[in-house]
């Protein structure tokens, strides 16, 4: 297939491209390179031995989205572009619901002018809101979200259902995550936040490399065995993974159709367990022979406790579960993050 990825070059973006390029699909990547490198896609080349097409560009601009999409002959969309940082969407909240509400219904216009109406949606646990029991099944309702950033894919997520219901051409996945670590194990490619990571391990990373003196670690009395909160962490590689495993799946489903699509599908992708900070840090130090200072600080508004999926869907439907164990991702996350001290900007 020919797969159009949105924000190919950002750090999930760029791993899935690695996994379709090496699975024999053709991939053209755009990206207004807002918060990721045109590096990545020169390191994928290297990775793969062959390239992915690019176009820098907004997927807010419909017109060049449509062209794109024609001119290429493109049969499904993986749709990554989007802000991600909790924090800053409190502080900058019309600027995520422009780029991802507004940006997504813009993509889906430019989708259904050029007829292609296959669509893997990143999502993320986030759209469960913070009153859901854990572990999180995909028969739950769409929660109450606590910060733009969760409400701006929740949005999202009700507008490809209310797409689906009204139209039923349309065949779509929505991959919740949980929490994407690790790096493809080339070292070549892996997370380069900008900024202050909003993320553990990337902060784990830089202090290790010396970019930070400590890492802050939010909150030590929460009801978990350790005091600190659990993630349910999984590595980048297998989530990219999941990405292939969808779009098969959507494909499969619309062929039995025969001329309707599949509709909105959901799924979690995540290890069905949870970590905890701690134990992030103390599997990081262990496997890498790395001491990584630490102070304890309040917790942080927002926090909760305790969240891990259930993967038992994505297993029986995708036929898909995450194989790579905590030791793999503390490991490659170092070695991207040791061979590329400044990320990209090494």
């Amino acid at each position: 297939m020919h797969i159009l990825v949105t924000g190919g070059a950002g750090y999930i973006g760029a791993h899935t491209v690695v996994e379709l390029l090496q699975a024999g699909h053709q991939v053209h990547v755009v990206d207004n390179l807002c918060n990721s490198s045109a590096q990545a896609l020169t390191r994928i080349a290297s990775i793969c031995g062959t390239t992915a097409g690019f176009t820098q560009a907004d997927i807010r601009d419909t017109a060049t989205i449509t062209a794109l999409l024609q001119t290429h002959a493109i049969d499904a969309v993986i749709h990554f572009a989007g802000l991600k940082a909790v924090g800053e969407s409190v502080q900058q909240a019309l600027r995520y619901y422009d780029n991802n509400v507004a940006g997504s219904l813009s993509l889906l216009k430019a989708m259904d002018a050029a007829q292609v109406r296959s669509l893997v949606f990143s999502s993320s646990a986030t759209v469960y809101g913070p009153l859901a029991p854990v572990p999180y099944q995909e028969r739950m309702p769409l929660g109450i979200a606590s910060n733009p950033y969760g409400s701006s894919k929740i949005m999202v997520e009700q507008c490809l259902a209310d797409l689906c219901a009204a139209d039923a051409r349309w065949s779509v996945a929505a991959l919740r995550y949980f929490n994407p670590i690790g790096a493809h194990p080339s070292g070549l490619i892996g997370e380069d936040p900008q900024g202050i990571p909003n993320n553990l391990l990337p902060f784990i990373t830089q202090v290790a490399v010396g970019r930070r003196s400590h890492l802050s670690i939010f909150g030590d009395d929460y009801d978990t065995p350790d005091g600190t909160c659990l993630r349910d962490y999984l590595h980048v590689v297998d989530l990219a993974k999941g990405h292939l495993a969808a779009l098969a799946k959507l494909a499969e489903l619309a062929a039995s159709a025969s001329t309707a699509g599949s509709g909105l599908k959901a799924w979690n992708l995540g290890t069905g367990r949870g970590s905890s900070v701690l134990e992030i840090v103390r599997a990081f130090e262990q496997v890498n022979g790395i001491t990584i200072p630490y102070q304890m600080a309040p917790r942080r508004s927002g926090d909760l406790p305790a969240f891990w999926a259930d993967a038992s869907l994505a297993a029986q439907e995708l036929q898909w579960h995450a194989e790579l164990p905590l030791e793999a991702m503390v490991r490659d996350a170092w070695h991207w993050q040791s061979n590329n001290p400044q990320g990209y900007g090494s």
